[in-house]
């Protein structure tokens, strides 16, 4: 029986902590530097959701062992990637709409973990408690990022960063203790009665 490569799996992982860890530094910038530029914000966040929407993508193909991390990110993936290309062609003139479509990708994303979460506790994961936690304090902060748009510009690139560092943090521990990588993974059953009718490798 031949194994699944693990290429995909590694790729989506690393692809997921790469981008959390930037998520979290972006955050702390804007936390920090809250006079940034509109534009820079918008260039940043759409570059950002398009690749994260990439690596969500590869994530739900790559059929990691058990399927928690990733298996909301086929739509997600779409959605992150579609937002993403419009706030990349329209920085300065989307602010509200930036913090609205980030407000509302990360409520969902938030949603998502709720039910990883769930589903981690089924699989015997103990810390599925951390994950539910850190999930609903970024779905909170996302529903805010949503309904504060009309703030100043200042406060609100402060609550775009405390989004962005909320959704790293979240992504990256959940990415961690959920994804099991084997080198010998074996395909799923539907494969291998694939690869015995036909008789030769996949």
């Amino acid at each position: 029986m031949k194994m699944r490569s693990v290429a995909p799996m590694k790729i989506a992982k690393i692809g997921y902590i790469v981008m959390s860890v930037l998520f979290c530094a972006a955050g702390i910038l804007f936390m920090a530097e809250p006079g940034i530029s509109t534009e820079i914000i918008g260039v940043c966040i759409g570059i950002a959701m398009i690749l994260f929407g990439i690596v969500k993508l590869i994530g739900y193909f790559s059929k990691d062992l058990f399927r928690l991390a990733f298996q909301f990110d086929l739509e997600f993936g779409i959605l992150m990637i579609i937002l993403g290309v419009i706030v990349l062609f329209n920085p300065k003139n989307l602010m509200v709409f930036i913090c609205i479509a980030l407000g509302i990708s990360i409520l969902l994303d938030g949603l998502f973990k709720i039910r990883i979460a769930m589903d981690s506790r089924q699989f015997g994961i103990k810390s599925w408690w951390l994950i539910l936690s850190l999930a609903i304090v970024t779905g909170v902060i996302g529903v805010f990022l949503i309904f504060e748009s009309v703030i100043g510009s200042q406060i609100l690139a402060v609550l775009l960063g405390l989004t962005l560092l909320s959704e790293g943090i979240l992504n990256l521990y959940t990415v961690i203790s959920t994804v099991l990588i084997v080198k010998n993974q074996a395909p799923d059953s539907f494969e291998v009665e694939a690869f015995e009718i036909d008789g030769k490798e996949r």
